[in-house]
């Protein structure tokens, strides 16, 4: 199929009309038209519908403008990247991370990295399934597990662990638990075990729904588990990150934590040289060390 007829269709299904696209295009009306009758004999369809207010796609037309308007947008995508890698930081970029991590720890973190780059635009998008990265479903991934697709660039930032936490206020009128057994008289706030979540965290919560508990309340992600803490629901099995954005919970039962997670930057090996991928793992690198700095106080301050 010819290329430059595609693109003369797709600025014509655009428009509308065969003047607009001509002009858009450079080419004369009759030039436009020329190449649609063309494209129109070499499919054996009709694309469009004239009318005298313009032209309106046909079904088969618009099968086709579909088609354009995708590779269109790849070939935008393709151009800005290709730019990218050699001028200023500016132009979209896809990250992926979970619901909690993206809303708790990323988000409130990103205005002092659009302060830098602020013709940047980032399109979060908050998945527990891991986006295929090759295939291009986003250009860069935070997960909570070393990433197993090949052809990627990975670096790991940090550990997360589960823990309990509490709010004062429910702490005052509830008491606060000294054991396990003492979680009895407590309500637990937690993700259920149907939730997608982390090996060492779906361990934690099997073991604490075990144990005997007056009430439960479980949420599909950790967004949920802190909104209901905050609200003075219960005691909370959260990760440990929150500890330096909400300083007012209370860690409950210290010697109770989930293993080690991992947490993991990645991006195709295509990526290598963007600006907008350097810049963007670079400011996260180091917002987890100042992350990390924070944490050896707190810890250091037995929270």
């Amino acid at each position: 199929m010819d290329w430059d007829r595609l693109r003369i269709f797709h600025a014509v299904a655009d428009a509308g009309s065969l003047t607009h696209a001509g002009d858009v295009l450079g080419l004369s009306q009759s030039a436009v038209s020329r190449q649609i009758r063309a494209l129109e004999e070499g499919l054996g369809t009709t694309l469009f519908h004239r009318h005298a207010r313009g032209l309106i796609l046909t079904e088969q037309g618009e099968l086709l403008f579909d088609a354009t308007r995708a590779m269109s947008t790849r070939l935008e995508t393709a151009t800005a990247r290709i730019r990218d890698s050699e001028e200023e930081v500016f132009g979209d970029l896809r990250v992926t991370t979970t619901t909690g991590f993206g809303t708790l720890w990323l988000a409130p973190r990103l205005p002092a990295l659009y302060a830098r780059y602020p013709d940047l635009k980032i399109d979060l998008m908050l998945e527990e399934r891991v986006l295929d990265l090759p295939m291009r479903e986003a250009d860069v991934a935070i997960r909570m597990k070393e990433p197993s697709q090949a052809d990627l660039i990975r670096k790991r930032l940090m550990s997360v662990r589960m823990r309990l936490y509490a709010t004062p206020e429910y702490l005052r009128a509830n008491g606060t638990p000294q054991s396990m057994a003492d979680m009895s008289s407590m309500r637990l706030i937690s993700q259920g075990l149907s939730a997608q979540q982390v090996a060492a965290g779906a361990s934690l919560v099997r073991e604490l729904l075990g144990a005997t508990t007056r009430s439960t309340f479980t949420v599909n992600n950790y967004f949920g588990v802190l909104q209901a803490v905050l609200a003075d629901l219960g005691v909370g099995l959260l990760p440990d990150y929150l500890t330096e954005d909400f300083p007012s919970l209370v860690r409950v039962l210290p010697e109770i934590e989930s293993a080690e997670v991992p947490v993991f930057l990645a991006y195709p090996e295509e990526l290598r040289h963007s600006k907008r991928i350097a810049a963007f793992r670079d400011f996260v690198l180091e917002e987890v060390i100042a992350y990390r700095r924070v944490r050896r106080g707190v810890d250091g301050l037995g929270r």
